[in-house]
């Protein structure tokens, strides 16, 4: 049975101005947008902005369960994370509650290793994509 299609239930995360903050201060973001709400709301926003790679903290959560699926069958200690890709349709602020879903789009052994897509879909709660993430995986075969 392949796993391609395979879904997993829905994450949901709230984005806290805190941990907004936190990420941006350990990525070196610099942006009053990211750090100041005062400016943020100046700019238009209604809180700060989170940096768009921010995306990778609540995608994760959705990711994590597929990745660890003993019917995926990855085995964790031969993996490299191999190329990720996002696409925003917006920019996310402090205080939005997001949902990401994951499904597996590849999985297939070539040459020895395994090759392993993931697309984790954040929606807000209007149902509106935010951001879409394509996670790829190689799995070296064993030595």
């Amino acid at each position: 049975m392949s796993v391609v299609g395979k879904s997993y239930a829905p994450v949901v995360y709230a984005v806290g101005r805190e941990k907004i903050k936190e990420y941006a201060a350990a990525t070196g973001e610099t942006s009053p947008l990211c750090l100041d709400p005062a400016a943020a709301r100046a700019a238009g926003y209604a809180d700060v902005v989170a940096p768009p790679m921010f995306a990778v903290v609540y995608q994760a959560q959705s990711v994590m369960p597929a990745i660890f699926d003993p019917e995926v069958g990855i085995d964790f200690a031969m993996m490299v994370h191999s190329a990720q890709e996002l696409r925003w349709e917006r920019v996310v602020v402090a205080g939005e509650e997001l949902t990401t879903a994951t499904t597996v789009t590849e999985a297939v052994e070539k040459s020895g290793m395994g090759f392993f897509s993931f697309e984790a879909v954040t929606t807000d709660p209007a149902g509106a994509t935010v951001v879409t993430g394509v996670w790829k995986m190689l799995v070296r075969g064993a030595e």
